[in-house]
């Protein structure tokens, strides 16, 4: 398999914030007498933001809405969004691959405004994509698991999308990658059933155990 471009998603992946989601909808959830936990969260995560709020206001049968819900999160994670720290492996190998000038692009479902937030201090980091296309793009019409964001990330970095290679977390964004015809590689939280991820998605444990040479792109030193 030759891959020739790297598309990345960023929450859960490139940077370690799925906790601070967990945090804030617990803390909403509780107000309730709700508990909120991974039978939920495997449907939320990696989808648009309206779209996992309506999913967890309908399973949970909260009283509200679903941008009630999203205006009491984000006053949480306003707070929270600043400290978010580098999942594992992900300097290490996104650093490898700009070294050997493979393009890489980040494509995230966060809006503009929260991307800026969780990326403040790693700016620098960020600075070797090629671009990043956020959820709230004008060109990405429908999120994930539609493949619509891939396919903007590799218009834009002027791939095929048979030549790009997915890394994900969720399991709708490893739909959304196959959707588009790539290929996905994929990374989930240790509390994820496996069994979530669609056929065709390969399951590694950390990024820190993604080997580059099947896919014919330069070994990690």
């Amino acid at each position: 398999m030759k891959i020739s471009h790297l598309i990345y998603d960023m929450d859960g992946l490139l940077l370690d914030t799925e906790p601070f989601y967990t945090q804030a909808t617990q803390v909403i959830v509780a107000k309730y007498g709700k508990a909120f936990d991974w039978s939920i969260k495997t449907m939320m995560i990696g989808r648009s933001a309206q779209d996992s709020a309506r999913l967890l206001v309908e399973a949970l049968q909260l009283p509200l809405t679903p941008d009630e819900y999203l205006a009491q999160r984000a006053e949480i994670l306003e707070r929270l969004f600043p400290e978010t720290e580098p999942a594992v492996g992900a300097l290490r190998l996104t650093r490898h691959f700009h070294r050997h000038r493979i393009p890489q692009a980040v494509a995230t479902s966060s809006n503009r405004r929260y991307f800026e937030l969780k990326t403040d201090k790693h700016k620098e980091w960020f600075n070797i994509f090629d671009c990043i296309v956020v959820g709230d793009d004008p060109a990405v019409k429908q999120g994930k698991p539609a493949p619509d964001i891939f396919l903007v990330a590799a218009e834009r970095l002027g791939a095929p999308p048979s030549s790009c290679l997915v890394f994900e977390d969720a399991p709708a964004g490893a739909e959304a990658a196959l959707a588009a015809g790539m290929s996905v590689v994929v990374v989930p939280d240790p509390n994820m059933n496996h069994d979530a991820y669609p056929d065709g998605a390969r399951i590694i444990r950390t990024l820190d155990d993604f080997d580059p040479v099947p896919y014919g792109l330069p070994p990690v030193a």
